[in-house]
């Protein structure tokens, strides 16, 4: 077993190089004891048998290499998809190697090569993919000012392009929306270790440098617009052509075949979209759970009530990329409202949505050529509900819903098609037999009435043996090597006639015969077989190309019944938890009456969630300064805000009475105690990242939530921050805040800031326990209940008990009492602190004229400006240098 550790660098994984190799009979070998040895391998050889050994844990072995054994290690064939899966996961690639010729037919040794390269991002295989996730494989390309991406899933053959200017902080934002499993950088970013170590420690995947000469970019360009007839339009800058060229070059690299159902190419421009970085996804839970990553508890686990992988897949993506646009916005909202009016079709919507396959992903596998005849059968089945599903929403009073109607492409030729082909039950693989119809081809149909009367003249023939030589228990059987064969146990053996049979094998209990007719309809018999196998793989793989001709449509269909399920969640969810449509508009208001957190809602009893009202504008209100108690619902509440805006933008209702949103293009957060330890940073430098981060990128449309900011350093010091950062916010940034603090100081800026307006969790104390009354109000707190708190957590007796001597002299500004053993000062009070260790000078250098500290003060003051200083700074001026004399 491998010992836990870190997670190793997958940029460093190489390849590894697996070879299929058939075992069987030798060409022209007739030896039935080499037949019988029939299956197949993949082996791995020299290294990457040492260490596949070592990652999958399986048996090392070797094979005589001549002057040294070389090693070796295989899994098998049908399984080896279980291996892979365990490679790729640890960051490796695979090289899969297959013959390529059939070995009946070669001279010589059987021709091999490369059919494919495995990698994290090119994953096609059903049983490795999510399917409620997407598979981004992500391109790379450009300058320090000016990027170009390429995002394209295989697995759904949707591709994603743009171009961004600005920093690469900027850029890795918008890559980290896709959740790459692998990225492929442009040779000339990856030869810049500064971007490729940042862009590693941002994104934590697989990271392959890749490159292209001159010749290849252009080739490849010229071949393109074949691939995507819009190409020349959408692909107008110099990095928007090389990157796409650069993502086909590698996956031509790696494929090793054409890639049909890439067809659809969609340019965007990240500015038509919210801005989400990776510190607001995470705080705000959107797709998954702060503690443990989990889905469950995050806002995507809430709304995801889709009917289909295609639906669940879009509602991640509309939650990664909320809209900016009110046009769009609107639209979405009209749908929801009109399946919410009608019971009856959200109903039958979602019973007809349950019976449809994921049809993006189906496309893909038949234009890749590795769909099966089930996969086929899946499309003809969901194809079947399109009409009835059409049918309902065009009854619809709703104009959006119909046009989305319209736009549903029935695509009853290739239902027929594949209807008439296939049979409905048909076996997993497709070269036994056994897909295709009776009366579809026929060739196929005279080939299996061969196989029919073939199988009706062996019973025949077995019982006219049995009448003539009187054998009651003689059968006719067959086995792969001897074919078809009497047999005779050794009790019957003296009924045989004399010259009748030919003796073909001598077993313990019984002898086998073959006879020249039963040798002659045996080879018509399995001619026949081995013919209609053949010819039902033939014509099997000509209905799949059919299929394959119509991929766009089919994931155009696709993208409509996306679409159309995910508004159908909304809808569901508006329904059960009482949601209201917003009114989202282009101004400065953001006003929600009763509103809620959407998870802690879903998860708490009935009636339990204190709803509260927001309103934040930039004339007047533009930051809220949130103060009180821990565990009063601060956080709650500044989340619950954000949620509410994510929603309204992505075309949801959202869980309030009233909702007024002007569209917000970023929210920004900074939220809980994390520390980066892989990049080398602090709780503190992180949170002072994260806020950096909010403050240089956001504008006034932006929504900044700050919780607990400076509260990673001294109280001074984080007090000083946190004044300041408040103050910048207000003067220079102009964006909408929520600022929550324990420093109940800052609730004098009220006085000072003109848009600035205290609010705090309301709470109250009885027999000296605190409670969360869990409402929003006006006005600032003055007091945290910190021991309160610490109580309820549960806190030894005597520790609370402590804390709260402690604390009265504090406020009192005396020494209190030590029961530490501490010894008393003149006075008779034990000293909370011994001045000795908090200044080290002696009591000689107190009695000069000026000490160092003194002269420092005078100093201070000298330069202090009082005329242009607030009230707070001056006071807390004087208290920092009375802290200095003391």
């Amino acid at each position: 077993m491998r010992t836990a550790g870190p997670r190793p660098d997958l940029s460093k994984r190489r390849a590894v190089y697996a070879e299929r190799c058939t075992y069987g009979s030798e060409r022209g070998s007739e030896k039935p004891a080499v037949r019988r040895r029939q299956g197949a391998l993949f082996l791995l050889y020299f290294e990457d048998a040492e260490k596949a050994a070592e990652e999958l844990e399986i048996t090392l072995t070797s094979r005589d290499g001549g002057s040294e054994r070389i090693p070796m290690c295989g899994v098998p064939y049908h399984s080896a998809h279980t291996y892979v899966e365990k490679l790729i996961d640890q960051g490796y690639k695979v090289a899969i190697c297959e013959q390529v010729e059939d070995p009946s037919a070669a001279k010589g040794v059987v021709k091999r090569e490369v059919v494919r390269v495995i990698t994290p991002g090119t994953i096609m295989e059903e049983n490795m993919l999510v399917d409620q996730e997407n598979n981004f494989l992500v391109t790379l390309t450009g300058s320090e000012n000016q990027m170009a991406l390429a995002a394209v899933d295989l697995s759904t053959g949707e591709c994603h392009i743009t171009e961004m200017s600005g920093s690469l902080d900027a850029i890795l934002d918008e890559i980290s929306s896709y959740r790459p499993k692998e990225i492929v950088l442009d040779e000339s970013l990856a030869d810049q270790a500064a971007v490729k170590e940042q862009i590693q420690s941002r994104l934590k995947c697989l990271i392959t440098p890749h490159g292209m000469d001159a010749g290849s970019e252009k080739k490849l360009s010229e071949e393109l617009p074949a691939q995507f007839p819009q190409y020349p339009e959408l692909c107008d800058t110099p990095f928007l052509r090389k990157v796409v060229a650069l993502l086909f070059s590698y996956l031509k690299q790696t494929q090793k075949r054409a890639l049909h159902h890439l067809q659809r190419l969609h340019r965007y421009d990240a500015r038509q979209y919210m801005m989400l970085d990776e510190a607001a996804r995470r705080n705000l839970e959107l797709t998954a759970t702060l503690g443990e990553g989990k889905k469950k508890g995050s806002l995507l686990w809430l709304l995801d009530q889709t009917a289909t992988a295609m639906g669940s897949r879009l509602l991640k993506k509309w939650l990664d990329k909320p809209l900016l646009s009110l046009e769009e916005i609107t639209r979405r909202q009209n749908m929801v409202e009109a399946l919410l009016s009608d019971f009856l079709l959200l109903d039958e919507v979602r019973d007809r949505m349950k019976q449809v396959y994921d049809l993006e992903r189906l496309a893909a596998r038949i234009s890749y050529g590795s769909a099966n005849a089930r996969d086929l059968n899946s499309v003809k089945r969901s194809l079947s509900i399109i009409p009835e599903l059409k049918e309902k929403l065009l009854q619809s009073d709703s104009r959006p819903l119909k046009e989305l109607a319209e736009k549903m492409d029935e695509l009853a030729d290739v239902k027929s098609l594949i209807d008439e082909a296939l049979v409905e039950e048909a076996p997993v693989s497709v070269k036994e037999g056994g897909i295709i119809r009776e009366g579809f081809h026929e060739e196929l149909d005279q080939l299996r009435k061969i196989q029919k009367d073939g199988k009706s003249w062996i019973a025949e023939l077995e019982q006219k043996e049995r009448d003539t030589t009187g054998i009651k228990s003689l059968k006719i059987r067959y086995n792969r090597v001897f074919g078809y064969y009497i047999e005779v146990t050794k009790s019957n053996l003296h009924l045989v006639p004399k010259d009748r049979y030919h003796r073909k094998q001598t077993l313990a209990n019984s002898e086998r015969y073959i006879t020249p007719e039963l040798k002659e309809r045996e080879q018509l018999i399995l001619n026949a077989s081995e013919k209609s196998v053949e010819l039902e793989y033939e014509l099997f793989t000509k209905v799949r190309d059919q299929v394959a001709d119509q991929v766009q449509r089919l994931q155009s269909l696709a993208e409509r019944v996306a679409e159309l399920d995910v508004l159908h969640a909304f809808a569901l969810i508006a329904q059960k938890y009482q949601y209201v449509r917003p009114k989202v508009h282009t101004g400065s208001q953001l006003k929600i009456k009763a509103g809620r957190h959407p998870v802690v809602e879903a998860v708490t009893n009935t009636g339990e969630f204190v709803a509260n009202d927001a309103e934040l504008d930039q004339e007047d209100r533009q930051v809220l300064l949130v103060t009180g108690p821990n565990m009063a619902g601060k956080s709650t509440y500044m989340r619950q805000v954000a949620l509410i805006v994510i929603l309204s933008q992505i075309g949801s209702f959202v869980p309030a009475e009233e909702a007024e949103i002007s569209i917000v293009d970023r929210v920004f957060t900074r939220i809980g105690a994390a520390d980066d330890l892989t990049g080398g940073r602090s709780t503190f430098m992180v949170e002072m990242s994260e806020t950096c981060h909010a403050l240089k990128e956001a504008t006034r449309r932006s929504l900044i939530l700050l919780d607990e900011v400076g509260r990673g350093t001294s109280t001074y010091d984080g007090m000083a921050l946190a004044h300041a950062i408040v103050e910048y916010i207000h003067d220079h940034v102009g964006a909408k805040t929520l600022f929550s603090t324990h420093y109940h100081e800052l609730t004098k800026l009220e006085e000072s800031l003109s848009r600035l307006k205290n609010v705090h969790a309301q709470c109250i104390e009885r027999n000296g326990k605190v409670v969360f009354l869990h409402r929003i109000v006006p006005g600032g707190a003055d007091r945290s209940y910190g021991i309160q708190v610490a109580e309820l957590a549960g806190l030894p007796k005597e520790v609370i008990t402590r804390a709260k001597q402690l604390l009265t002299e504090l406020e009192k500004g005396t020494p209190a009492p030590s029961n530490t053993g501490a010894s008393p000062d003149s006075s008779g009070q034990l000293s909370l602190f011994d001045p000795l260790e908090i200044q080290p000078a002696t009591r000689e250098t107190a009695a000069s004229s000026l000490t160092s500290e003194e002269q420092e003060v005078l100093e201070a003051v000298r330069k202090w400006d009082l005329m242009n200083k607030t009230p707070f700074e001056c006071m807390q001026f004087l208290h920092e240098i009375k802290q200095k004399l003391n």
